[in-house]
This record gives C-alpha cells, sequence and structure tokens, in this order.
C-alpha cells in the first residue's frame, strides 16, 4: 500500500462520535447529500449511523417493533378509490396517505425527514 493511500484512509469513527455527526445533521437543517458534500462524508456513512441509531433507540422501547394496523373503511362497490390508498400513522401523530403506485424510497425520505430518530 502506498504512502497516499495510507494517509487517503480515514480512521474509524468512535460511537460518541458517530452519534455526534448523526446529532449535527439533524439539527443543520440540511438534506443529508448536502450535509454529507460539506462535511466530505460518504452518504453511505451517514445512512449507516443514522440506522444504528434508530436501531438502538428502538430495541431499548419497543424490542419487537410492531406495528399497530387499523383496518378502515369497507370493500363495497363505489369505494375502489379508497381500497388503493395507504395511509401511514407516525408516532407523532402525523398522517401520510398515498396512492396505488407510490415511490417507496420517497416515501422512506419523506418519513425520515418528519420522524427523524
Amino acid at each position: 500500500m502506498s504512502e497516499e493511500q495510507v494517509v487517503a484512509r480515514r480512521r474509524r469513527r468512535s460511537r460518541p462520535e458517530a452519534e455526534q455527526l448523526v446529532a449535527e445533521y439533524e439539527a443543520s437543517g440540511l438534506s443529508r447529500e448536502e450535509f454529507c458534500r460539506e462535511r466530505e462524508l460518504a452518504l453511505s456513512t451517514l445512512v449507516r449511523y443514522r440506522k444504528r441509531r434508530r436501531q438502538e433507540q428502538g430495541d431499548a422501547a419497543d424490542p419487537g417493533r410492531w406495528v399497530a394496523v387499523e383496518l378502515a373503511g369497507s370493500h363495497q362497490a363505489g369505494t375502489r378509490k379508497a381500497a388503493s390508498r395507504l395511509a401511514v400513522v407516525l408516532a407523532s401523530g402525523r398522517r401520510i396517505e398515498v396512492g396505488r403506485g407510490f415511490d417507496a424510497n420517497t416515501l422512506e425520505q419523506l418519513v425520515s425527514l418528519l420522524e427523524p430518530v
């Protein structure tokens, strides 16, 4: 391995350093891409740190990670439009409704913005 490769290699961040980065990102108001660009941080690294933080907090609060689901409306004729929608109620009480053919990645980004953990 050349000296340039060794210098370019990033040392591993400690757990407190990773948690600090996540806290700074969440307080920044920037998009993930903007924050990572400014910090010269790989987007995948920030995503991994945030996922680890969510899992640790979630495991402590709710080890089963079950989600309550409530069916609303009926499946009678004339309710076809309602049957093609999905509603998600977040822990904060926010409600997100999506129609048939929604983009799952966009929904995931929206939820992470509304419910940063």
